[in-house]
């Protein structure tokens, strides 16, 4: 199965994170946590945004779509992890395989297009704080969010389409622990140059440097004004509101760019996977910890809601 062609496939084989019998219980139990973390913090921001009436604000909005985006990409990466882990059946339909691959890129390019529109509302608050309520209203922020979302889904379309149209594979075995675009189209024995250019200008271009380059203007603009600011405490506080979101801008296109940023013939399929790990359990997981550490709303927040239930306890 290794070594000959394979045309009209209907299933992949996963190898997973590591093929070491004596690692997949320490293993599956550390990705276990992880994801149990990842579940936990994530949802709890979510639910604390939307129950708590003093973070209904354009920036919580964001972060709110980010949460459930870092569960969303998380789940359908590391689901599949750790099902094998329990049952030891590393096959995957290549329906399955296709339609996780196609949610994962849609997912990480729906979380760039929203780390791009709060890098927009970080940009008004601090440039023009005067008409920040009547810029950033309720149906810009659902607007921006909308566009994210379908943006996303859309721009992934044509690329998933295309990994999905290859008819021959050297081999049935992905050398990952989900259904990659780079694993996937490795595995190709026909040509894939034209796969891979089209990729490059559709998919990392629109789907990675648009965004990377309006996120870079915002910041620009942003940095202008904080150098504008006379008193070192307010250069301060306006660069701390924009500290949680620029460290994760760094982070995720940092995995992003070694990941995609290069032709497949280049690219170790073992570094890979420990970037996609980095990049499909750490980032997510990052998310909640900046965000609450950093955060007096948050931390308020928090507070208002452990008081509330200390009370309706003792009531009962």
């Amino acid at each position: 199965m290794e070594e000959s062609n394979k045309t009209g496939t209907t299933y992949f084989i996963i190898e997973g994170i590591s093929d070491v019998p004596e690692l997949q219980l320490p293993i599956f139990l550390l990705v276990l946590l992880i994801y149990l973390f990842i579940l936990g913090g994530n949802m709890t921001i979510f639910l604390l945004i939307c129950m708590d009436r003093h973070l209904h604000t354009p920036m919580y909005f964001f972060l709110a779509n980010l949460s459930i985006l870092d569960v969303s990409c998380s789940t359908i990466t590391l689901h599949k992890a750790l099902i094998t882990f329990v049952t030891g059946n590393k096959l995957v339909s290549f329906v399955g395989c296709m339609t996780q691959m196609f949610f994962f890129l849609s997912f990480t390019c729906n979380e760039l297009l929203i780390l791009t529109a709060m890098g927009y509302d970080r940009y008004v608050a601090i440039c023009h704080p005067l008409h920040y309520q009547v810029i950033m209203n309720y149906n810009v922020c659902y607007g921006l969010a909308g566009v994210c979302w379908v943006l996303g889904f859309l721009d992934i379309m044509p690329c998933a389409w295309k990994v999905s149209s290859i008819s021959c594979y050297t081999s049935l075995a992905v050398n990952h622990f989900f259904c990659d675009f780079v694993p996937i189209v490795k595995l190709s024995c026909s040509d894939t140059f034209a796969l891979q250019l089209y990729v490059i200008i559709e998919g990392v271009i629109l789907a990675s440097f648009v965004p990377f380059v309006l996120t870079f203007i915002s910041y620009v603009f942003i940095i202008k004004s904080i150098l504008r600011i006379r008193s070192s405490n307010g250069r301060w506080k306006a660069f701390y509101t924009c500290s949680s979101h620029l460290t994760i801008i760094i982070l995720l296109y940092g995995t992003l760019s070694y990941q995609y940023f290069r032709p497949v013939e280049y690219i170790t399929l073992g570094s890979y996977k420990l970037s996609s790990l980095f990049n499909t359990t750490c980032v997510p997981i990052l998310n909640p910890l900046i965000y609450s550490l950093k955060n007096k709303d948050v931390h308020s927040a928090l507070k208002r809601k452990f008081k509330k239930m200390s009370r309706l306890i003792k009531t009962k």
